[in-house]
């Protein structure tokens, strides 16, 4: 479809996806901008006119996509708008009690003080799906163009130099064909492209592989988040209640924990994280999420509620030792998509932000002196290295690694990390990609399952009160595709699907996607995967864990995906 005719569109910086990087981003500099042009009409200097900045997000809404824990370090915010409080920012509270436990299978054991590193004092409990819907129309305000439904669907190149993007097609049937609503996408062409998609972007992953931004790092390793927002009867929640725990449900060779926070209204934020680099190919975060719910003192917490929304995103663990070259010739990587996140205090949104509003002061320097090769765009790692950021991420760079021989050893570890800048008891720890820590199934002396077959000897009892199946779950996440399109999900081998990974693995992608996308049924002639991609909430999770890393995750239609609420 190469001789298409497709509307362009020129703008001077194009942020790809709208979440809190790239909108603190865009608000950022257009405040930049702003002080720049006083600054030129004072002293005679060049002004910066008719500068455009435009945010394309592939969500049906500004923030419809967007879902987090969250505890939030609340200071770029203040940067960016120092009066956030009068401007009415939804933060649900500060932290106002805190719990740190270790779960046994029957037994709540609280630690009898908060362990430094999740010290949340002077922080806030927010939703973040709630401030970037809040956000947005402040950004837009400031006159920058926020473009919904427009998903980035391929990088523009010329030569080496990144000049754009490619938006995603409407209006292709499920084979291919061409319908009465075909759409072609456009090409949108930007002087600096600035990709903030979150963790695992479609074009961040096409960018790092095809200039080897990676190289001579730790290869990426994720964490999956799984969670629920309940109602419970009126007076039960203590908005500014942040609960973590370790251990149950989660095995010993399982990095993760479960999180529990308070929220205005009598909403209960609660969720699970499941490390993406675990060695059993059973290993299901969804089931694991409703396993933690059944805890005695989870279910105490929650009876009487009600079950309101579900989402799930994959979560970038690898930090400093992980983070690929952030900048190039006319583009930027910021927040998950240049691994800018703190594991061990389970924090990104500040360091997402703060990452953007740094972008932001390259830019304009660029703007300024009309310059946006690789050597321009380096301002940009000399400004993170200047920054909170950089010593944050400094400090934990071996924190998810310490965890590779299991939890025991990882909380000393860890611990002797924080007391000694980051560097431990052996100095910076490599890494494998999480897929490849999968271990095969006569490792665990198993056969494949019958499809559909729970690997557990006792399986979760969905009872739609308390625990619900994916498909029920999925439902309160908002998410709805076009069917008629084709599948956003690329298996480039459905050969190896049925026989290498059924005998080898036993078809994880039924266990590991937390939206029940992936299905192996038994047809005439053997089993046959069956693909429900319609059900799917961009968590990315297949593209990360399948173990033969045949699964490639690409944009689907504009407007395709969860509509998170409160999330």
């Amino acid at each position: 479809m190469e001789n298409i005719e497709r509307d362009t569109l020129e703008v001077d910086v194009l942020f790809v996806g709208a979440g809190p990087a790239s909108l603190a981003g865009a608000l950022r500099l257009r405040q930049l901008i702003g002080k720049h042009n006083e600054e030129a009409a004072r002293t005679g200097g060049r002004k910066l006119d008719e500068i455009t900045i435009a945010v394309i997000e592939k969500g049906r809404e500004i923030g419809s996509h967007m879902i987090s824990g969250a505890v939030m370090d609340i200071r770029p915010l203040e940067e960016l708008l120092p009066n956030w409080k009068e401007l009415g920012a939804p933060v649900e509270s500060e932290v106002t009690v805190e719990d740190v436990s270790y779960l046994t299978r029957r037994f709540k054991i609280k630690s009898p003080i908060v362990p430094p590193p999740l010290n949340n004092h002077g922080k806030y409990v927010v939703s973040l799906n709630k401030l970037i819907r809040w956000l947005g129309p402040v950004v837009e305000e400031s006159d920058v163009m926020l473009i919904p439904e427009f998903p980035a669907a391929e990088l523009l190149y010329d030569g080496d130099r990144v000049i754009g993007v490619r938006t995603g097609d409407k209006g292709i049937g499920k084979e291919g064909e061409i319908k009465d609503t075909y759409s072609p996408g456009a090409d949108i062409f930007a002087k600096v492209t600035v990709l903030g998609e979150g963790s695992r972007g479609s074009l961040t992953k096409k960018l790092v592989e095809k200039f080897n931004l990676d190289e001579g790092k730790n290869p990426q390793v994720y964490a999956a988040g799984v969670k629920e927002i309940w109602e419970l009867p009126k007076g039960r929640v203590t908005p500014g209640f942040v609960m973590h725990t370790l251990g149950y449900p989660l095995p010993n060779d399982t990095f993760g924990g479960g999180f529990i926070y308070g929220m205005q209204n009598d909403l209960l934020d609660i969720g699970l994280v499941v490390g993406l680099d675990y060695q059993d190919p059973y290993t299901d975060p969804h089931r694991l999420f409703q396993e933690f719910k059944q805890h005695p003192a989870i279910a105490k917490m929650l009876e009487g509620g009600k079950m309101l929304y579900y989402g799930a995103k994959t979560i970038p663990e690898g930090g400093l030792l992980s983070q690929p070259k952030y900048f190039g010739d006319g583009f930027l990587l910021i927040g998950d998509s240049a691994s800018f996140l703190n594991s061990m205090k389970l924090k990104g949104i500040h360091m997402a932000m703060k990452s953007g509003m740094l972008a932001a002061e390259t830019i304009l320097e660029a703007l300024v002196a009309d310059q946006f090769d690789n050597a321009r765009m380096s301002r940009f790692a000399d400004k993170v290295k200047e920054s909170y950021i950089h010593k944050e991420l400094y400090e934990v760079r071996n924190f998810h690694q310490a965890f590779r021989h299991g939890r025991r050893w990882g909380l000393i570890e860890s611990g002797l990390q924080y007391a000694t800048k980051g560097f431990g008891l052996l100095g910076d720890l490599k890494t494998e990609a999480g897929h490849e820590n999968m271990k095969k199934l006569h490792v665990f002396n198993r056969r494949p399952n019958a499809p559909g077959q729970v690997p557990q000897a006792e399986p979760v009892k969905y009872d739609n009160k308390l625990t619900f199946d994916k498909v029920s779950d999925v439902y309160r996440s908002g998410t709805e595709h076009d069917e008629d399109q084709p599948p956003h999900l690329k298996v480039l081998d459905f050969n190896i699907c049925v026989d290498r990974c059924t005998v080898e693995y036993g078809n994880p992608c039924q266990y590991f996607c937390p939206a029940a996308v992936y299905e192996i049924e038994e047809a005439e002639g053997g089993r046959k995967p069956k693909i429900n991609f319609s059900n799917c909430v961009h968590c990315k999770t297949c593209d990360i864990m399948d173990p033969y890393q045949i699964i490639d995750w690409v944009t689907p239609e504009g407007g395709g995906g969860p509509n998170y609420i409160n999330l």
